[in-house]
């Protein structure tokens, strides 16, 4: 545990020792610099057991699929494809929830879906092409993949939310086939992923989970077929091996732990922050929840806060874990440099919690997604907002996006050059593949000119 600074000289026996940093201290690049250290550090004992696994799937199929099911699931099978969940089945489990469970499922799937449609029609449904003066056309085709893996974990929990999540965008897409796979450890299944698959399409689900599902799903078996791209988070033998199959078929990202950042202005009730920080340092120990604000006597009610809502909380110790290591509160001078900060850490999830946000959102280059608006807890955007919550993590918001209909399509240039193009074109080509020493390119150039 990294040693952290108390909010008083006095706290209180049991209060949680959070980092306090001030945007004003020499040292707070550094300061800041050590919170949001996050070493992946890929364990090589983990990569090498993925790496014996994908080779042992790719050469045994569905042979090595049912063995390791057997091993880590506890789940014996004859076949493959009696790993697999029937639609009748999930329409069955959809049907077997609670009316208020399974209209806020269908809720949920329909904000998600209406959202990623506009986003279709945003990005250009089929592309585009321009004629130019000679004749020559020009443009760009875009084509959904043809069939893609969803990995939704199972196990200890159950996100549903992951399969609206992966599964909806890649049928606005049009993607042709939508296979899934999650691990049902000693068969036992979980009725709202299942529902969950039948709302948002999915057309083939396989009980089947760790590497040997992202080889599967990779190379191919007799029952499964290879699928041109694959995302969904997984534990690290799951992210060690889309790493690896990286290159034979397409991967959404290396997720990293989860992470908020929350500007406030001391306008929103503190217990309404600090459970927006709860909500992501519950995932596990290695999440990030860091608030930034200009008034130092607010940093100290939300440390009260935490103090008084946190042992009621059912994972108490996984939060205090999370925030005690990698949590911080940091004083800065106005919204202005608040706002500069958030830029630096492109956090995964940026709460603008304030009396204007748009105003500052305006001043915001990098972030995974933005809420603004006390109103708009970080929550919403996991389960219904409509915007997706497979988001970049660990800065990496500053070169990357949320997974999005774009990430189930392809883009194909066309170039239809006329006759009196070739003309042109082609004396210019062959100047430059002169210049290069490719002289079949310059004569495959020369031939079209008259």
């Amino acid at each position: 545990m990294q040693t952290s600074a108390t909010t008083t000289d006095t706290a209180p026996a049991g209060a949680l020792q959070i980092r306090r940093l001030d945007a004003a201290d020499a040292d707070f690049q550094h300061q800041l610099s050590a919170v949001l250290a996050f070493e992946a550090g890929e364990d090589a004992a983990i990569d090498c057991a993925a790496a014996a696994i994908l080779a042992d799937v790719k050469a045994r199929g569905d042979a090595a699929v049912l063995a390791y099911t057997a091993q880590f699931d506890h789940l014996e099978a004859t076949d493959v494809a009696s790993l697999e969940i029937p639609q009748a089945q999930l329409q069955a489990a959809l049907e077997s929830l609670a009316p208020q469970r399974r209209a806020a499922l269908q809720t949920a799937a329909d904000r998600i879906r209406s959202f990623h449609e506009r986003q279709k029609a945003e990005c250009g449904a089929d592309g585009f092409t321009y004629t130019e003066a000679d004749g020559t056309v020009l443009g760009q085709k875009v084509t959904p993949l043809d069939r893609v893996g969803i990995y939704v974990p199972g196990g200890k929990a159950a996100y549903p939310s992951s399969v609206l999540m992966n599964a909806i965008p890649a049928k606005v897409a049009g993607v042709a086939e939508v296979i899934m796979v999650v691990p049902t450890p000693a068969g036992v299944k979980n009725p709202l992923v299942l529902a969950a698959a039948a709302i948002a399409g999915v057309d083939r689900v396989f009980t089947i989970g760790g590497a040997q599902a992202v080889g599967a799903l990779a190379y191919g078996t007799a029952t499964i077929a290879a699928v041109d791209k694959i995302v969904g988070p997984g534990n690290a033998y799951v992210a060690a091996a889309k790493r690896r199959v990286f290159g034979t078929v397409g991967i959404d990202m290396i997720a990293g732990p989860s992470e908020i950042l929350v500007l406030c202005d001391g306008s929103t009730d503190p217990d309404w922050i600090a459970m927006d920080l709860f909500s992501q340092a519950e995932h596990d120990e290695l999440a990030q929840s860091i608030l930034v604000c200009p008034d130092a006597a607010y940093l100290d009610r939300v440390v009260a806060s935490i103090d008084r809502l946190l042992p009621a909380m059912p994972r108490h110790d996984t939060i205090r874990t999370s925030l005690a290591n990698r949590g911080a509160m940091i004083l800065v001078r106005d919204m202005e440099q608040a706002c500069e900060i958030a830029n630096l850490i492109a956090a995964e999830h940026l709460e603008i919690s304030t009396e204007h946000p748009q105003q500052w959102a305006d001043r915001i280059r990098h972030a995974g997604a933005m809420f603004l608006g006390r109103f708009s807890s970080e929550a919403l955007g996991d389960y219904c907002a409509g915007p997706n919550h497979v988001l970049p993590t660990s800065r990496t918001a500053r070169f990357s996006s949320p997974l999005g209909v774009y990430d189930f399509q392809k883009r194909s240039s066309i170039i239809h050059v006329s006759a009196a193009g070739a003309q042109t074109l082609g004396a210019i080509a062959v100047e430059l593949a002169s210049g290069e020493g490719l002289q079949a390119h310059a004569q495959s150039a020369r031939y079209r000119i008259r």
